[in-house]
Parts: C-alpha cells; structure tokens; sequence
C-alpha cells in the first residue's frame, strides 16, 4: 500500500496541538536518499517518546525502528539526532556497524530488499518545564524576574480563599513570607511537584509541616519540602535569596542535585 502524504498543514497543526499539551514528540525529516527508497528527501512524520509515529511517512518497518531509537534519543536527551539508514553492503564498505556513531551520525542497518540509503534528521521537542512562585513579597517578585531569562513557563498563581485548586507546576515555590503560608504551602504539597521550596526559616518549616501532616499530607510528600529555600550562598537581599533559589533548580532540573 502506497503511503499518503500528509500535507504541511497537518503536521504542524499536530505539533501545535502536543505543543500546547505540554507533549514531548520528535519530528523526523528526510534529509537525503540513495537508490530506492519508499520516502524522500523532505518527508517528515511526528514521533512519539515511545516511538510510535503519529502522523506522516519517513519509511516502512526497515526505517522504523531506527527512526524510533533516534526519536527517544532526541527527547531524552534534548539534542537532535542523525540517522544513516545503510544496508548489509554500504556499511561493510564504510567500515561501520549497526548502531555505531562517527562524526555525529548514527549509523543504522536498512533490511529492506530495496537496499536504499537513507539519512533522517531527528529533532525532540520538549515543553518547557513549569515554575510556580506563589508570593507577592521582595523574594517572589524578583525571583519571577530573574527566572525570565531561563527556560521556564512562569506561573503566579496565589491561593484565593477558595484555595488553589488549579496550580500546578514541575517546581513550586511558595514565597508568601507571612501571608497566606499555610494555604499555599497545602496546596502546592498536595499536587506534589517535581520541587517544592518554602521561603522561610527551618522552625516555621516545620511548624507548617506538622500542620499538613494532621490534615492527611504524605509524609514522603512533607519531607520533600525544602526549607529554606535556595542554596547557601550567603545570600542576603531578595534579589541574593532568588539567585539562590534558581540556581537550586537549575541544579535539579539538570540532574546535579
């Protein structure tokens, strides 16, 4: 069965639509061919973080484990990918094996009976990661400012007397600095977030802790909770306290923490 290609406008408002999500996927594109090949140069599928294609035509089942390898490469490891789909032949001549990498390209074993040659280009899109600064204090403000410049999607959600039911983020941190510390550090620990830090002293830390322990918190959740907030780099003004505060999670989000 001969592959319908899918027009421009399809696969970018697919990739809109996983964008606005918050979806991880790769896009695959058909960079160059040789011999006979089912796609060509320009063809281009969206690819899951499981490897399964979405939508599009970059192959039949020979290219199709590759281009999967190579997606959850990219999305893992937030750097694209070049594949080098060779048959049997073309890799003996150029003295590579199946999976090897030179010169930044991956090489591949194509098992079709065509015995064409292929290269894909692998790129991974990934969401950036959501921060959450609950405050309106010196600390809050000027962390949202320094975070601007960082790779974050900026919430500022607050609890109202309703409390917060719709605030979610990958980080949190709750700045209130005396008002309203009760309920926003309930409402951020029972999303539990990736990283969850509370501008304050260790002791009121604690006291709070104690608090949402009686009101059914998990304790795994409570202990996660860091306090105080930020790495200790003596810092003093709020612009100090939120340069410690983002670097710490920078530090856990770049897995050196």
């Amino acid at each position: 069965m001969k592959p319908t290609k899918l027009s421009t406008d399809a696969l970018d408002d697919l990739q809109r639509e996983l964008r606005a999500a918050g979806t991880p996927f790769a896009l695959a594109t058909v960079v160059r061919t040789l011999d006979a090949t089912s796609a060509k140069p320009g063809s281009k599928a969206i690819v899951t973080s499981d490897g399964e294609i979405l939508e599009g035509w970059v192959g039949g089942g020979c290219a199709r484990g590759a281009i999967a390898r190579a997606a959850k490469s990219a999305i893992a490891k937030g750097e694209p990918v070049l594949v080098a789909l060779r048959p049997d032949d073309k890799l003996h001549s150029e003295g590579v094996e199946p999976c090897e990498v030179r010169d930044g390209m991956v090489f591949e074993r194509n098992g079709c009976a065509s015995k064409g040659s292929m290269d894909v280009y692998v790129e991974g899109y990934v969401s950036a990661p959501r921060l959450a600064v609950l405050g309106e204090g010196p600390v809050a403000n000027a962390l949202r400012t320094l975070a601007g410049g960082f790779d974050f999607q900026l919430t500022d959600s607050m609890p109202s007397e309703a409390g917060v039911s719709n605030m979610s983020g990958d980080f949190v941190v709750v700045a209130t600095q005396g008002r309203g510390d009760a309920a926003a550090l309930e409402a951020a620990a029972r999303l539990a977030p990736r990283f969850l830090a509370f501008v304050g002293s260790r002791k009121k830390a604690g006291t709070l802790k104690d608090k949402l322990a009686a009101k059914g918190v998990e304790q795994d959740v409570l202990d996660a909770i860091v306090a105080p907030a930020g790495l200790d780099i003596g810092a003093a003004t709020p612009e100090e306290i939120a340069l410690s505060i983002l670097a710490q999670i920078v530090s856990v989000r770049r897995g050196s923490a």
